[in-house]
């Protein structure tokens, strides 16, 4: 699952003096010239940093950040102002969270182990002292002082930020008796470290399985291309996801496929089992202590949804919706089992399994829309699909993109862009790209804000920038790197997300690009995925990898009627998820693999892998989404609102909706509600219709 990568951000300039690319020397990257002292206008991220040079500004970084909340503290309540305590603080999180992405982002991506973890363990030490700031209770008076004595002048923004920071305090018990709150300082601690060793754990885990040729029957001779091999001639097959997912939907050999399913539903199952359960107890010690009836519910209380009991009527509505899709659809799958067996003299159980459903998920696409994958995955070779996704946001957003030559990276397949107001020729930001996996890299897709897009001290807008993580197939042995289409919607889902960090134009960092309720933060990311499901802008991010030909039509028609292929079992998988997040929340002693266990059968009506654990590679429950998984349905309920509503009735390209778009959606960060955005935006309140349109439901099977 593609997500904005919340751990790091919940959170993530103008190239006048480029720095210099790095060369990798010894592991450690290794750049001529310092950028960090770069003005507001540049990117002034670092990637060279050593072991040492991580732990020594992660030092300096604590002290220098704390001075000022001791500042702040020392005010007496008369003295408070919006400049000496509101402006101060907003100053000294601008600060932190640009040095703190430097230091703990080179974790998922720096080539070297020692860096990575140096970085893992700043990560760890400026999440304690997260807590540590968080739960500064003199603090907390100063800003409650200012918000029961506010000045005239205000802005809706700067109100907007003392309300949340006196929200967010009593959130942390502030209000409560000192030993309250030392026990939930103690015990949130905890919870930083055990999400910090849960994602290590599956980011360092490098498993992988041997097969022979034959045992990878089916498989295209360009993703064998892609594989090591053994000294003997066996194929090397990873966990990873170019690995993974082509193999388990392509595979004929249903052993190879079962092998595979449940080491991928194993990984790290001893270590991180034990630390999710850990984690789930000690969230629901939290809200006990702060007066809530669940984690879920303390969770919920500042998203869009706000409450348990409302997130679960949403996914039980969503539910009784799917449900007798997804009986028509396991009826069709388990047919096409049956007679595969038959033809193929394969022993037939009666029962679709977790290592079935993907293949046999990709065979209803093959016979009810002739959908030929391997043809397709020519005409997406990963540069193509680059130069065709930056076109449409240039041509939708007014932007351009440009990359900056001789640019700082922390690998040298890592490139730089810089994003401008096409009108304006103002920079707005910058963006890298590292798109293709190694060892010891974050496995999934995602992206990471790293510099907030926010004003500074001097009133100057300093500029964002990001970084999009994914593992798109290396190219190898004159192979180019191919796409498969969905690998060509979580390019797009990603790269909203990049948008939506670069395009923000907020006074506080707080509120800066993807710093949005959770259950509204997919929308943006999710809205843009739907380019690549209509047919001009198809043509234009596809050419075959060979001789450039344009993608037959009759190809595209068969892709696009496709969209609605399995629409039952993939929703009902994403409400299973959802349920999984919300169940063991809200009963935190339950067994992880049980409860998944039972909601696979419950909702999906297939039986999860004996002795594998799916949680314990959930990296959402360790990585901000705890409670919140339901966000990915959620946000695509608005997101096919926004494009049905706006994009589809008035041009999918055209640029007037696409700029009023950026402006209301993006621009505005998390600086006002996200339902109001969208009330905005559409001229209504938003309602589910055209969600049900987007996956081929009737009114009929609506109700």
């Amino acid at each position: 699952m593609c997500a904005l990568r919340v751990a790091v951000s919940r959170t993530l300039c103008r190239v006048s003096k480029p720095v210099l690319r790095m060369t990798i020397q010894n592991g450690y990257a290794i750049s001529a010239r310092n950028c960090s002292q770069a003005g507001p206008q540049r990117n002034t991220l670092r990637w060279d940093l050593s072991p040492e040079e991580i732990r020594t500004t992660t030092d300096n970084l604590i002290d220098r950040v704390k001075k000022v909340y001791d500042d702040i503290g020392s005010l007496s309540a008369e003295s408070v102002s919006v400049e000496n305590t509101l402006k101060a603080l907003a100053n000294a999180k601008l600060d932190y969270t640009s040095s703190r992405h430097v230091l703990d982002f080179l974790q998922y991506v720096c080539p070297s182990k020692e860096v990575r973890s140096a970085s893992t363990e700043a990560d760890k030490k400026l999440s304690e002292f997260d807590v540590e700031i968080s739960m500064r209770e003199d603090v907390f008076e100063r800003i409650s002082a200012l918000q029961k004595n506010p000045q005239d002048n205000l802005s809706p923004e700067e109100k907007r930020f003392i309300d949340r920071l006196v929200t967010l305090g009593r959130r942390r018990g502030l209000h409560l008796s000192t030993d309250i709150q030392e026990e939930i300082k103690r015990t949130s601690k905890l919870i930083s470290e055990l999400a910090i060793e849960f994602n290590q754990n599956l980011n360092e885990d490098n498993t992988f399985l041997v097969f022979s040729e034959h045992e990878l029957g089916g498989l295209a001779d360009s993703y064998l291309n892609g594989l090591e091999k053994t000294e003997n001639g066996k194929y090397k097959v990873t966990l990873e996801y170019p690995h993974y997912f082509p193999l388990m939907k392509r595979c004929h050999n249903p052993e190879t496929r079962r092998k595979m399913e449940a080491a991928f539903h194993s990984r790290c199952k001893e270590v991180n089992t034990a630390i999710l359960e850990q984690l789930i107890q000690l969230r629901a010690k939290v809200a006990d202590l702060l007066g809530y009836s669940s984690h879920a519910n303390y969770a919920l209380e500042m998203n869009m949804a706000k409450n348990a009991g409302n997130v679960s009527d949403f996914l039980d509505t969503f539910y009784e919706t799917l449900k007798p899709i997804g009986i028509k659809e396991r009826k069709y799958i388990l047919a096409l089992k049956k007679r595969e067996c038959l033809m193929k003299g394969y022993e037939f159980d009666g029962q679709i399994n977790a290592w079935d459903l993907p293949y046999y998920m990709n065979q209803v696409e093959q016979c009810k829309f002739a959908v030929n994958k391997d043809k397709l995955i020519e005409y997406f070779p990963l540069d193509v699909v680059t130069e065709g996704l930056f076109g449409i946001y240039q041509e939708l957003l007014g932007l351009t993109f440009t990359e900056v030559e001789h640019a700082q990276v922390w690998h040298e397949n890592v490139k730089l862009y810089s994003a401008h107001d096409a009108e304006t020729g103002e920079e707005i930001g910058q963006f890298y790209l590292d798109l293709h996996p190694r060892e010891g890299k974050y496995g999934h897709a995602a992206c990471f804000g790293l510099q907030p897009g926010c004003r500074g001290p001097d009133g100057e807008r300093r500029l964002p920038v990001a970084a999009m993580v994914a593992n798109f197939t290396k190219p190898r042995k004159g192979w180019p790197s191919l796409l498969q289409h969905n690998e060509v919607e979580t390019y797009f889902h990603e790269f909203g997300h990049v948008m939506h960090e670069l395009c923000s134009k907020t006074t506080f960092s707080e509120f800066s690009g993807t710093q949005v309720e959770t259950d509204f933060v997919e929308v943006p990311s999710q809205m843009l995925e739907n380019w690549v499901w209509e047919k001009e802008p198809l043509k234009r991010m596809s050419r075959h990898y060979k001789d450039g030909s344009p993608i037959p039509d009759n190809l595209l028609d068969k892709l696009i009627a496709s969209r609605v292929a399995n629409t039952g079992m993939m929703n009902l998988r994403q409400v299973v998820l959802s349920k999984v997040d919300q169940s063991l929340h809200t009963s935190p002693r339950a067994d992880t693999a049980e409860v998944f266990a039972k909601h696979c059968q419950d909702i999906l009506g297939v039986p999860a892998t004996p002795g594998t654990n799916m949680t314990a590679s959930f990296s959402h429950l360790a990585g901000g989404y705890d409670s919140q998984y339901y966000s990915y349905l959620w946000s695509e309920v608005y997101s096919m609102d926004i494009f049905f509503s706006r994009f589809k009735k008035e041009g999918i390209m055209n640029p007037k909706v696409g700029k009023e778009y950026r402006r209301v959606i993006l621009e505005a960060g998390g600086s006002a509600d996200g339902m109001d955005m969208l009330e905005t935006y559409l001229g209504r309140a938003p309602c589910q219709d055209a969600f049900f349109q987007c996956k081929g439901l009737t009114k009929s099977q609506e109700t």
